[in-house]
Parts: structure tokens; C-alpha cells; sequence
């Protein structure tokens, strides 16, 4: 009953969300609490949110201080140059421009952090998609499927879980990965290449005048580049400055923001403090990846320390907290109600019916292909449950059983990493909020653009493995 309910709930939210009946916020609060009442247990409703809360309390409390900092970092103008350099590369190609969004995406994600990498990508890639009126589902989701590959790194997450549920070092499950995950990664830029070609033709050739501040009207199209008649206008664009003209802005005054996030001129900048301010980020990362503290608190002491030399006076702070007070209570909003989710979740006991049920589902005769199995069954699994959930719940009983079949647990772990491209964009991952949420994109538009190719990623990841005998 609990594995009917399970799955029932996850596809109802999924539906509602994809569907727009109901805000994700809504939806991850609201179906959840209907269906712990079905399952017999609302008497304990308070007791699951609470832990939910608790357990995600931490990861909240780093979005909350992560976006102050890297919102100081870009008003300050530290990723300047480095947007300055995309738009450089890109030139006005949107064939360049999503790979440049592939491409910057898997070079951030080297810090291990799924929250950073999207604040920091949709920062400097917003603008230019925003004034070129290419698709913003193609962004989040390219660059979703990025850090998704590059989340396999032993300092990320998944590879650590993996190595401490069965009890293996993470260099033997990463190291031998690596040429599968290069496949993966080139697959990402791959898929890139042909997304912004279909961009490309959608739009036509464009270039960009040299107005920095006009703004361009949103597109967010989950059918990028189906034909030249997609899109804003509804027809081939051909070759049309972008910006420029009379200088009338299309959308709100909140994208006019954003567009603006390169004027020279800004007064947050602090162009002074630069070598302060990179030092500063560079030791941030660094104490991440050796894990010399808490994330949590790297953040908190990261963001009273920019905000602190940055702008000494107090009402300077506050205008510069202010001004991303938005994002954070969107985002923090988000975790808090999916600890709803998942407090239900596992307080009722349903993701652990869901993963017994599937696992019993396993055929006898797929023993000896148990490394195959578990990477196939890592695609759904980590996008309906947490990593937390799947590597420690789920994977050492599949390890368990292909070791009975001679399958060792080091082929078990490295076959347990193959679905993160899609678990980055499972609605149970506080940093998608982030990447939809800056790039002011529905969910549901994200969802139904990504799972397909995310998921196509992860069969190629998975094909490599088998192929480089890793797996």
C-alpha cells in the first residue's frame, strides 16, 4: 500500500507542477500532507515536517548566505571579466553561446556545489540569453545536465556516499570512472552544439548593439528551436540587432536589473577590492573542497566578510542584503517546503516500500548484470529520492545481492553515479530551485525540456562504463 501511495504521490506532484495547476511551493506542501492522511499516519504529519525541516535546515541555511555572497560577488564586479570573456567567445552565436553555458558550467563545478555553479552560470549567461530571445530552458537545462556529470567528483557528494555505504575508498569508485564520465561531459557539449544550432536557425544571426542596458522580451520556449516559426514574434528573425533602438524595454523592471549586471558604471562596484574579492572566493572554494568547515558556516563567515570590506557602510549592507532578498526567500522557501516532501516521505515509510518493491522486481536470471541493473534503476531512483536515500537506503542491497552473483561492490558503486545528470534536476535537489528560480523559469518548462535528455546523458555514461569495463 505505501509503494501504491509513493509513487502515486511523486506523479501527482509531478503532474500538477508540469501541468501549472499548482506552484511547485504549493504542490510540495499541500500533495504530501493529502497523502500521509491517506496513508493512515496525519497524526504524525507534525513530527515528519519537523524532521524534514531539521534535516534540511543546513542546506537552507547555505542557499540563504551562499546567494548573499555570490550576490555581492557579481555586484562587486568580480565575474565581470569572466562574462566580458563569454561574450567574447560567444559573439552573438547562440550555437556559442550554449555551448559557452555547457562549457562554464562544468568548469564551476569543480567547487562540488550544485548551488554555486547555478548562481554563478545564470548569472553571466542571463543577460545574454535574455537579449538575444534564446530559450531559458535550454540554459537551465544544459546547464543542469553539466554539473550533473561533474557532480560525480569525490568532493560533490554522490561518490562519498557511495564509498562510505560500502565501505570503499572514493578514488577507486571515481578514478577508473573518469573516461565514462569524459563521455558523459562531451556528450553534454555535444547536445549543446545541437541545441544552440536549432537556436541558431530559430533566430538567425544576430549581433549586439552596443546599448548594455536595453533589455529584449523573455522567451521561454520547452520546444527550443522546433522550427524558424518558434518564439517570440513567430517567425525567423533573420540578421536583427539585439538591444539598441529606441532604448523602450519590453519586460519588468527586475530583468532590466539583471541586464544591466555589466554596466561599467555601476555604484556597487568595487573595482578596488578585485584581487580581495578573488582571493576571497578562491579560499572560499578551497576550504569547501578540504571540508575544513561546514559549508554552512564557510558561507555565513564568507558573507558577513565580503558584505563587511566591501561596503563598510550600514546602510550600504542593507541595500546590498536587500537587493537579493528575493532570491533568498524564493529559494529558502522552496527547501523548506520540500522538506515537507521528503519528511513524508520517509517518515511514512514509503521510500523505503518504494526501493524494496523495485529491487524485488529484479529479475534471478540479471544476478551476474547486477552493476547494469544498478545503473539503470539509478536513473529513477535518485530523481524520486534524495542521493542521501538512494546510496544509503537502496544501493547496499543491491550491492548485496550482485555480490551473491560474484558482482564486486567497487563495480556496484561506480554503476550508482550513472544517474546524477538527471538526479541535478529531480524537484527533491534544493540547487534546482536556484537554477530555475534566477533564471525565472517555471519548473515544470525545466522538467519537461531536461528529463529526456538528462536521461539520454546517463544511458551514454552507462554504455561508456560498460564499454571502458569499468562497470
Amino acid at each position: 500500500m505505501l509503494t501504491i501511495l509513493g509513487f502515486a504521490m511523486i506523479a501527482t506532484f509531478l503532474v500538477l507542477i508540469m501541468t501549472k495547476k499548482m506552484s511547485p511551493i504549493a504542490a510540495l506542501v499541500l500533495i504530501p500532507a493529502l497523502f500521509c492522511v491517506a496513508a493512515g499516519k496525519g497524526a504524525h504529519l507534525g513530527d515528519y515536517v519537523i524532521d524534514g525541516v531539521t534535516g534540511l535546515a543546513p542546506t537552507a541555511a547555505m542557499l540563504m548566505f551562499a546567494i548573499v555572497y555570490f550576490g555581492v560577488m557579481i555586484d562587486v564586479g568580480l565575474f565581470d571579466p569572466v562574462v566580458r570573456g563569454i561574450l567574447r567567445f560567444c559573439k552573438a552565436d547562440p550555437m556559442r553561446v550554449v555551448v559557452g553555458t555547457a562549457a562554464l558550467a562544468a568548469i564551476v563545478s569543480l567547487d562540488g556545489d550544485g548551488s554555486t555553479t547555478f548562481m554563478i552560470t545564470v548569472s553571466a549567461m542571463y543577460p545574454l540569453y535574455k537579449r538575444l530571445g534564446m530559450s531559458l530552458v535550454v540554459m537551465t537545462g544544459v546547464a543542469a545536465m553539466a554539473n550533473g556529470v561533474m557532480n560525480t567528483v569525490p568532493w560533490g557528494g554522490p561518490t562519498a556516499r557511495a564509498a562510505t555505504a560500502l565501505k570503499l575508498d572514493a578514488a577507486d569508485i571515481f578514478v577508473p570512472m573518469i573516461p565514462a564520465l569524459l563521455v558523459g561531459l562531451l556528450g553534454v557539449l555535444g547536445l549543446a552544439y545541437v541545441l544552440g544550432l536549432r537556436e541558431r536557425r530559430r533566430l538567425g544571426a544576430l549581433r549586439i548593439a552596443d546599448d548594455e542596458s536595453v533589455e529584449t522580451k523573455e522567451t521561454v520556449l520547452v520546444g527550443a528551436g522546433a522550427g524558424a516559426g518558434a518564439g517570440a514574434g513567430g517567425g525567423r528573425l533573420g540578421k536583427r540587432p539585439v538591444g539598441g533602438g529606441t532604448g523602450e524595454a519590453d519586460g519588468g523592471d527586475d530583468d532590466g536589473d539583471l541586464l544591466k549586471g555589466l554596466d561599467p558604471d555601476r555604484p556597487t562596484l568595487r573595482p578596488r577590492l578585485y584581487w580581495f574579492n578573488a582571493l576571497l572566493t578562491g579560499a572560499l572554494i578551497t576550504a569547501m573542497i578540504l571540508e575544513l568547515l561546514p559549508i554552512p558556516v564557510l558561507f555565513l563567515l564568507g558573507a558577513a566578510l565580503a558584505l563587511s570590506v566591501n561596503y563598510p557602510r550600514l546602510p550600504d549592507q542593507k541595500a546590498r542584503i536587500a537587493a537579493h532578498a528575493d532570491n533568498v526567500l524564493n529559494v529558502s522557501g522552496m527547501v523548506f517546503a520540500a522538506a515537507v516532501f521528503t519528511g513524508v516521505l520517509q517518515g511514512t515509510g514509503m521510500i523505503d516500500s518504494m526501493a524494496g518493491r523495485l529491487v524485488d522486481t529484479v529479475p534471478e536470471g540479471l544476478g551476474p548484470h547486477m552493476a547494469l541493473v544498478t545503473g539503470m534503476l539509478s536513473l529513477p531512483l535518485t530523481y524520486f529520492m534524495s542521493n542521501d536515500g538512494f546510496y544509503f537506503g537502496v544501493l547496499p542491497v543491491l550491492a548485496e545481492a550482485g555480490a551473491a552473483h560474484g558482482v564486486t561492490p567497487l563495480e556496484m558503486a561506480r554503476a550508482s553515479l550513472v544517474g546524477q545528470p538527471l538526479h541535478m534536476s529531480s524537484p527533491l535537489v534544493p540547487a534546482v530551485y536556484v537554477l530555475v528560480g534566477m533564471a525565472r523559469v517555471e519548473f515544470g518548462d525545466h522538467t519537461r525540456f531536461v528529463v529526456k535528455w538528462a536521461a539520454l546523458t546517463c544511458l551514454l555514461i552507462l554504455t561508456a562504463g560498460i564499454l571502458f569495463g569499468t562497470i
